[in-house]
């Protein structure tokens, strides 16, 4: 059996007060306690929520789900389906030329990241990216010049509800 005593903080109950007002919130006599009996803690979170997936698994990039790219002097648009995605590339620059991703809401056009080349330079740039996608909207890639190419793939990872999506 294990044994019970108070804790006297005025940190610790700002913090409960602050984070659960409605367990204790300005009233006089509240206490923290604390007990000497372990009480094992099992989190199902993943599985109320319908899923023994973990989050960082869902968005591995796999043949199955992956729909590559590679966009070279030209404006391509990759996704008009609503959902997340995760877009990941590399982007080489040679020469004076701009690679450049984008999101349009079908009215207005948004840079999201735009990479600028030099003349006599080359450069190479890895990105990986988690953008989300409105109904209406697109993403869309763009390449100025020959000396600018972005190459990758880009997946859904969850729709529009915030399911996610298995590789």
């Amino acid at each position: 059996m294990g044994q019970e005593f108070v804790i006297k903080s005025t940190k610790l109950e700002d913090k409960i007060n602050q984070l659960l007002p409605s367990q204790g919130g300005q009233q006089a006599g509240v206490d923290l306690s604390a007990s000497t009996t372990i009480i094992p803690i099992i989190d199902l979170t993943e599985s109320a929520e319908g899923s023994n997936f973990r989050e960082d698994l869902q968005r591995a990039l796999s043949h199955k789900t992956a729909n590559t790219f590679a966009v070279t002097n030209t404006t391509t648009t990759v996704i008009t389906t609503t959902g997340y995605y995760r877009l990941t590339a590399g982007i080489r620059l040679n020469g004076a030329a701009y690679a450049i991703v984008q999101v349009s809401d079908g009215t207005t056009t948004k840079i999201l990241v735009q990479f600028e080349g030099y003349t006599g330079v080359t450069q190479v740039f890895p990105i990986d990216l988690m953008i989300f996608n409105p109904a209406g909207g697109s993403i869309v890639l763009r390449s100025t010049g020959t000396g600018s190419s972005l190459l990758g793939s880009i997946r859904q990872i969850a729709d529009i509800n915030g399911n996610l999506i298995n590789p």
